[in-house]
């Protein structure tokens, strides 16, 4: 099987999703709709459409539910009353243990979660962080290669261009070469870690970071 990646979604961790969805609707102009709830890692989210197949997550602790056993994912736990931001990119594979085993172990391993009837794989460190401060994204895989985002609530909003700034962000983009191609997809090196998406919306072109 050859190992290929494509880009699946953004997404923006928030202290709780209703800052999530004020900061989506300051930024693009738009509400996000609910999405559902992660029973394994206590979190929940918002979802829209980016693209055909690509989707926009807002995502969230979620208080009504107990604590993890252990820390949550995007690195929520760590980051406490940080406000909103683009916390990381995912793509989608065909083959995540493949892809775990030619990707740094930062990454994490694969992690079975669901949310409502669906089930997927993703990579998640044990200690919740993001790889590369979020300029290595994460990995995933829906089940027998059904990308949930085609079916999720339209805004009319599409990603233009995403950058990836990051002191190595040269060594980030060589690992995923071979796998990855996304025109969209801009690595830059630089001091400063940071992920900027550009995204057209109905108001017109708008930045999230």
């Amino acid at each position: 099987m050859t190992l290929n990646f494509q880009l699946d979604h953004l997404a923006i961790a928030a202290a709780d999703l209703a800052s999530g969805v004020d900061f989506v609707r300051e930024r693009l102009g738009v509400d996000i709709p609910a999405g559902g709830a992660h029973p394994k890692m206590s979190t929940h989210n918002h979802l829209m459409r980016l693209g055909e197949t690509e989707f926009l997550e807002v995502i969230a602790a979620d208080p009504s539910t107990p604590a993890p056993q252990q820390p949550r994912w995007y690195a929520i736990d760590r980051n406490g009353d940080r406000p909103p931001r683009l916390a990381t990119w995912i793509l989608s594979t065909n083959d995540i243990e493949a892809a775990c085993a030619v990707l740094p172990r930062s990454i994490g391993a694969p992690m079975t979660v669901s949310r409502g009837a669906l089930t997927w794989q993703i990579t998640v460190p044990d200690d919740g962080s993001m790889p590369f401060e979020g300029a290595f994204p994460t990995i995933i895989q829906w089940p027998d290669g059904k990308v949930p985002g085609a079916a999720m609530a339209d805004r009319g909003c599409r990603l233009s261009q995403l950058v990836v700034t990051h002191p190595l962000a040269g060594y980030v983009e060589t690992l995923l070469k071979p796998h990855f191609q996304d025109e969209r997809i801009v690595f830059r090196e630089g001091v400063t870690i940071s992920l900027e998406a550009a995204i057209e919306t109905p108001s017109g072109l708008r930045l999230v970071s």
